[in-house]
Order: structure tokens, then sequence, then C-alpha cells
């Protein structure tokens, strides 16, 4: 009898004439007996019809009828906004406004690949931010390591600097002992000539009570009374040392602070539209040059060569090395302002507060432009060879340097010391082979030009490898490098070779050609107001040339 019972439960009939079912139609979601799949056939559908063994109906996902979930769902009720079986139709929803199944999927089908095409279109993106979030995890040790150096570095300055002071202090009282006892000593001879005529004159008292001499005592009455009595006598006392009390909060104001994690909120969709915006639609067709300037730099006996590097000032006037141990300055209008001396070829040049900087690879040091025309060592480099060089945002220098077959870019602090090394790749591997100019971008980027990869690499702050350009669609020679506030990145080209322009994420945009062209750019760097310096390096005239309408 429990047999009969389960048979009769699992039994499944035709919908539409209740007989054991043989077929399925997944179109419409009905089950079918044999004599019933040709009738089910001349129903019209939209979608036609497909007819499937019913043991293979559940291959393919169906939707079970929620008030008969041993049916499936075969139209769909606009009414209830839900999906019914064929018992459905004739009871609960029959006087209700339905529609075929297939129709509402053939809709949500639409909304959805709708949505997936939205969420395929930020993929690139997201894939961006992930490859970049997981580049910092991998290196958010080397970063609160370089935090903690600085920290450090700025102990030892402290140290340094208390070392200084308590030499100083040692050094006063080491001066001011010597001076007390020259005066004590001085005191103390004087007393002793006191006491001893003290002395004397008791002793010639002591032998008048035994004389009856009156003339010597007469003689001795005006000399032992003309002796005066000390009535006052100079004290010096012994130094005192006093502290000053520290106050943890005045070392936490002038030693620094730690600026905590902050997280901050950016739309993608916006923050992209703003970049291509002003990455794109400023840029003028035509370059302009908006004015020429003669520097008269020599020719390089070697190579012919005559301008080299140059920076441009606060004041917009723009230093300029050549084949000559000295530096120009000029305004933008060609007018030579100043004239300095220097201890070799200005070739690598930046501005580093207020004060032009240049690499001296004859004494392989790294030197300043005094506000009195003085030339001043920053610092040496040891057995390395400084080449480019550029200040930083966080307030010290980026340095590159070579030694025999090797090349990195060096971090140093305001102080001097060193921050950190970028020379190798994640797989262990050399990111430069000749690391020539340097540039820092506002994105935090440090992109270095390579004479020998004839590229543009360029890292993150951290050091992680981000891009590297190697010319497009002709013979490339990366020569100098310079970034705008918008984060354009500008590569001149070397001998013969033109100027490209790229966004912050290395694609390349265009090329800067002025009309009127411009031959054998070299140096470069950024005006301001949508304008250039760029030299040509063999004729010596730097171009101030207009590329963005701003």
């Amino acid at each position: 009898m429990m047999e009969s019972r389960n048979e009769a439960q699992d039994f499944v009939g035709c919908d539409l004439c209740q007989q054991p079912v043989s077929f399925f139609c997944r179109r419409c979601g009905v089950n079918l007996c044999d004599p019933c799949v040709p009738i089910h056939l001349r129903v019209k559908s939209k979608n036609g019809h497909d007819i499937v063994d019913y043991t293979s109906k559940d291959d393919d996902d169906t939707c079970h009828c929620d008030s008969h979930p041993q049916n499936d769902c075969f139209a769909y009720c606009k009414t209830c906004d839900a999906p019914i079986c064929i018992l459905c139709v004739s009871i609960k929803h029959k006087s209700h406004e339905m529609s075929e199944l297939s129709d509402k999927i053939e809709e949500l089908l639409k909304v959805i690949a709708e949505e997936n095409d939205r969420l395929q279109s930020s993929k690139h993106e997201l894939e961006k931010i992930l490859d970049h979030t997981t580049k910092m995890l991998s290196s958010i040790s080397l970063y609160y390591k370089q935090r903690k150096d600085e920290v450090t570095a700025r102990g030892e300055e402290w140290h340094k600097q208390i070392e200084e002071t308590v030499k100083k202090l040692h050094q006063e009282l080491d001066d001011t002992q010597k001076e007390h006892e020259a005066v004590l000593q001085k005191r103390k001879k004087e007393f002793e000539e006191m006491v001893g005529k003290v002395d004397e004159m008791n002793g010639k008292t002591v032998k008048l009570k035994k004389s009856k001499n009156v003339k010597e005592m007469q003689t001795f009455v005006p000399v032992i009374q003309n002796h005066q009595n000390l009535n006052e006598f100079s004290q010096y006392s012994f130094p005192s040392f006093h502290e000053c009390k520290i106050d943890p909060n005045y070392l936490q104001t002038y030693f620094g602070y730690v600026e905590k994690m902050q997280e901050k909120k950016t739309s993608l969709s916006e923050y992209e539209f703003k970049e291509r915006e002003l990455a794109g639609r400023r840029i003028l067709e035509v370059p302009t040059v908006t004015s020429v300037i003669e520097t008269k730099f020599p020719a390089s006996e070697n190579y012919q060569t005559r301008l080299y590097g140059m920076a441009v000032t606060d004041d917009n006037k723009v230093w300029m090395g050549g084949a000559s141990r000295k530096l120009k300055l000029f305004d933008l209008q060609g007018h030579l302002h100043h004239t300095v001396s220097i201890t070799y070829h200005g070739m690598y040049l930046c501005m580093y507060n207020k004060q032009v900087v240049y690499s001296d690879q004859s004494d392989k040091a790294v030197r300043m432009i005094s506000d009195t025309d003085t030339v001043v060592t920053m610092f040496k480099t040891g057995d390395w060879m400084p080449y480019g060089v550029t200040s930083a945002a966080s307030g010290g220098l980026l340095v590159c340097l070579r030694k025999d077959d090797q090349c990195k870019v060096v971090r140093y602090s305001s102080t001097r010391t060193v921050l950190q090394e970028i020379q190798y790749d994640s797989q262990g591997q050399p990111l430069y082979k000749d690391a020539t100019c340097i540039t820092e971008n506002v994105n935090g980027d440090i992109i270095v030009t390579d004479w020998q990869k004839k590229a543009a690499i360029a890292v993150d702050r951290l050091g992680i490898f981000r891009y590297s350009y190697s010319g497009k669609d002709i013979e490339f020679f990366a020569c100098s490098v310079a970034t705008d506030s918008v984060g354009h990145v500008i590569v001149t080209g070397g001998v013969g070779r033109n100027i490209s322009m790229l966004d912050r994420d290395g694609q390349f945009l265009r090329y800067i050609i002025p009309e009127g062209g411009i031959k054998d750019p070299r140096g470069v760097c950024i005006l301001g107001h949508g304008e250039m310096m760029v030299g040509e390096c063999k004729t010596g005239i730097a171009k101030r040339i207009k590329y963005l309408d701003e």
C-alpha cells in the first residue's frame, strides 16, 4: 500500500491530458505526453518551441512554480509580477494579465546584458585598481620602512644638534673654568701678600715692644696707621646648568609627526572623465612658438652639441646650461639676466629651494649656486656618478646614479640622508641600463630616461614599475623628460627626433611639433600656462612653445 502511495506522489502527468509525461517544452515550460507534442507544436509562439526529452529537462535551469512546486512555470503574470504554471493560469490568475514566459525572460535577459556590459566596461579600471592595490600591499613593508628611515634620519639630525649643543656647553664650561681659575689664583696671591704684610706689621710691633727706640717707633706709627683693613672682597660663584623643561608637545611640534592613514572617496567615472577632458581637449592641434632664445653656448668638441639642461624659476625665468662651465639665466623674452661660473658643464639642472642645482660628474657631487653666486657642495655621491637630478615633492632630491654597468635612482632627504634606492624590478632585474634624466609626476611617479634602452621608464613612489615608453611608430631616443600640472609626460627624442606627449599612465597622446618645427630637441622644462621651453642641442636655440589652449 505504501509503495502505491509513493508511486502516485512521483507521477508526473501531461499538462494537457494528464497522461504520463515523455517530453518537455523549454520555451513554454509545459510537460507533454507523446500524443500531445504535435498539438503543442501547432500553438503559435513568438520564440518557437524547444521540445526535449523529459528526463533531460533539468539540464537547463528551469523555473518551478511557487504554488505548485511539482510544476514548471510556462507563463508570466504581469498583474502579480510572478512566473506561474498552467494550474495557476486556470485557478488563481485566471482573470490577470499574462504574457509568455519567454517574453519576460527576454526582457530580463536584456536588462542583465545591459548591466553586464556596464560592469564589463569598468573591469579594466577595476583591474588597474586591483593591480595597484596588490602592488601597494606587496610593497607596504618597504613604504613603512622608508617612513621609519625618515624618522630615524630626523632623530639622527636631532642627535647631531644635541651633540653639538653639548659640545658647545662643554667648551663654555672649560673656558669659564680657566677664567675662574685665573681670577682665583690672582686673588689668592693678593690675599697671601696681604697676610704677609699683616704678619710683617705684627712682627715689627712685637720687636718695638721690647725696644726703647723712640725714633723707630715714631717712624713706624704712620706706616701701621696707613695700612688699611680689608673691608670688602669679591666672591665668585660656580656656574650652574639650568635644564629646560622637556615638553612632549613641544618635541612633537618641532620634531615632526606621522600623518595617519586616511580614506578618500574618489568617483572613478568623474575622475576618468575629468582626466580625459584635461588630457585631450586642451591640446593645441598646431603648437606655436611664442619666443626664441639664442643662448650662444659654444659647441662641444666631440659631439658639436651646445645646449644641454634647463630649469625654470618661480618667477618664470629659465636657467640654461651648455657646453661651457657657465649657467645663464634668461627671461621668457630672451633677455640674459645673469651668468654664473660652475665647476662642470650644465648638463643636468633642477631648482631646489629656489636655488639652481647641477650634477658635477668631474667630482661626483651635487652642487648648488648660492645667492652670492658661490658654488656650494650639497653632497658627494661616493663611487657613483651623478646624472639627472630633480627636486621631489617630499622636500628632498632624486638623483640618477651610475657605476660601471649599474644604474639606480636615489632619494635624498632635505638633510642629505639616503631614504630610498630604486634599482631593480619585482623579478630582481635591473630597471635601468643608462639612467640619464629624471622628473617626478603629480601622481608621484618617478620617470627616468634611459639612453641605452631608448625609453622613458616610470615607477611609482614606492619604486614599483609602472610603464615604459619607447616611441610611437618611429625610432626613438629618449633624452630629457618633464611633466606638467595635469600629469602630461613630455619626452624629448634627442638628435633629429620629435617631442612626445604621454598621459600619466604612459599612453601616447601625440607629438608636439610646433609651427616651423623643432630640430634636435634635448633639454625641456614646463613654464606653466600651457607652455614649455625646449632646447635645440645642436643650434643652441631655446624655443618657447605653447601646446595647451588654456
